[in-house]
């Protein structure tokens, strides 16, 4: 039997590979230490809980946060999802506006659409500049005394492209509006201090910081302020009655160790993983047409989204390199990206726009490789 020649990966922010830490480190809840967390009467539930328990401490660290203050998920569409709709039936007796962004993942954007169509939410979308940024006084204009949440996520997914967080902060605490972020690119690349950045909700996710797939996790302040949510999935009350079901205790652990790592790793993994993408943008900006999209002064280090002249056929590549297209994020459809779309790009530019979003086990072989097909194109 033929082996499949797999592409060189540069599709970092869709997901990433498993680090062989994280792999040792879950491997015993599957095999020897297989106990249910919520199992209290024998050793290995004990085992199980304390796995969690650590887990928790260890995004906790990453993060700045108290170990009560994280809710463990499926991911971080079921962050988002528990978020936005547990904060909106938890405070719907104070009102039903909500505020987000033209820019957000579907997986906010279609909560709040859902909200708008079920629940009554009336929802403002705010818009973005060309470099795909917020405009704090849209948003300030946009407040109003019905106003509960403002969901802006931390750093996009297609662009990379980082918003104020501190300042969209100050701006929900001065007016007592929480302000809740989808954080899933944002943590395990960038340092994270709930404290610095004031977010008072936020979620993210194992499988883009090198965990496992289907686990994530959601932070929700105890504190200045206290942020109340009700439960979307009901079951057993676990979790302290914020979501219920039986943990993925492997997958904790994996998202856990990740944590660590990521802390511990964070200088030398930016500093090569900065250098491959500065290279690989630098090598192509003698190409006549060629722009990049979004802020390049506040955006990840490892995301490069780029339009291209038609001349070139960036999408040949696709047998020889993973990367992304300027289709939205979204499975099953082609249709433009809408992040794009949001920052003024036609469907032409969408069309040659694609995503290159570099990680920790690339190396400069391979980003010289791809600048070398690119150019011969």
């Amino acid at each position: 039997m033929a082996i499949l020649q797999l592409p060189i990966y540069f599709d970092n922010n869709a997901t990433t590979q498993l680090d062989n830490e994280v792999l040792d480190s879950m491997l015993p809840y599957l095999k020897e230490n297989y106990g249910n967390a919520a199992s209290k009467l024998h050793a290995f539930g004990w085992v199980a809980n304390a796995a969690i328990e650590k887990a928790s401490e260890q995004l906790a660290r990453l993060i700045h946060c108290e170990t009560n203050e994280i809710i463990f998920t499926s991911g971080a569409t079921e962050s988002a999802n528990l978020a936005i709709k547990g904060i909106f039936e938890a405070y719907k007796t104070k009102g039903n506006h909500i505020i987000t962004c033209k820019t957000e993942h579907k997986a906010v954007l279609d909560t709040c659409e859902h909200l708008q169509k079920k629940a009554g939410a009336e929802v403002t979308y705010l818009n973005v500049d060309r470099e795909g940024i917020v405009d704090l006084d849209e948003l300030t204009r946009a407040i109003k005394p019905n106003t509960i949440l403002v969901t802006i996520m931390a750093a996009n997914n297609e662009t990379g492209v980082i918003q104020p967080l501190e300042k969209i902060a100050g701006i929900c605490n001065e007016r007592d509006v929480i302000f809740f972020s989808d954080a899933t690119q944002f943590v395990g690349k960038e340092r994270c201090d709930i404290t610095e950045l004031g977010i008072h909700c936020m979620a993210m996710s194992a499988h883009k910081m090198h965990g496992q797939k289907g686990v994530g996790a959601l932070f929700v302040s105890r504190k200045n302020p206290r942020v109340n949510l009700i439960e979307q999935i009901h079951g057993g009350g676990h979790q302290q009655n914020r979501r219920s079901g039986t943990l993925n205790v492997s997958g904790i652990v994996a998202f856990g160790k990740a944590a660590d790592i990521c802390a511990r790793d964070y200088w030398e993994n930016s500093t090569h993983i900065s250098r491959l993408k500065n290279y690989f943008e630098h090598q192509l900006l003698d190409i006549e047409g060629l722009r990049i999209n979004g802020s390049t002064k506040y955006r990840l280090y490892n995301t490069s989204n780029i339009t291209f002249p038609k001349v070139k056929k960036v999408s040949s590549l696709f047998t020889k390199f993973a990367f992304s297209s300027g289709s939205a994020c979204t499975s099953g459809t082609t249709a433009p990206s809408h992040v794009l779309s949001a920052m003024g790009l036609n469907d032409d530019e969408i069309k040659n726009s694609f995503r290159f979003s570099f990680g920790k086990y690339n190396t400069l072989d391979d980003v010289k490789l791809l600048v070398s097909e690119i150019n011969s194109l």
